[in-house]
């Protein structure tokens, strides 16, 4: 059996669910470019995952909705470097660190209001480029 794929502590991941498809890649590659299929092209399938609860597959779906597919696959392409397998952990880590920062709890905003100090130094400013610009004008 492989080992799950932690995304989170206490969030991991099948490898089962991920499916990998293969193509040559644009760029470098020598002699090799037209030959050997160095693309990684991952897809996941997010709404049929049975790795995250209700709840999660909410926040993903809601966080990460503009990068599905109408299906709810999530594919990720990387062809970042000339051998295969590298271009296939790099989709991999890829995905995980979409799907950790996508689960994170966001921090919420706190929200503050400008000093009275501050106010009075902006209005002053204000003041001071506007006598400025009417000590330009033509009388």
């Amino acid at each position: 059996m492989t080992e799950r794929l932690e995304i989170l502590p206490g969030v991991s991941l099948d490898p089962g669910e991920v499916q990998f498809t293969y193509a040559c890649s644009g760029g470098p590659g020598g002699q090799n470019v037209n030959k050997v299929a160095t693309k990684a092209v991952l897809r996941f399938d997010l709404r049929a995952s049975p790795s995250f609860t209700d709840a999660q597959h909410a926040i993903l779906e809601q966080r990460l909705g503009k990068r599905l597919t109408v299906e709810g696959h999530l594919v990720l392409h990387a062809s970042r470097h000339r051998v295969q397998d590298r271009n296939r952990q790099d989709a991999l880590d890829r995905l995980l660190a979409l799907l950790a920062g996508a689960l994170a709890p966001q921090k919420v905003r706190k929200k503050t209001k400008p000093s009275r100090n501050a106010k009075r130094r902006r209005l002053e400013g204000k003041r001071r480029r506007g006598e400025t610009k009417r000590m330009r004008r033509t009388p």
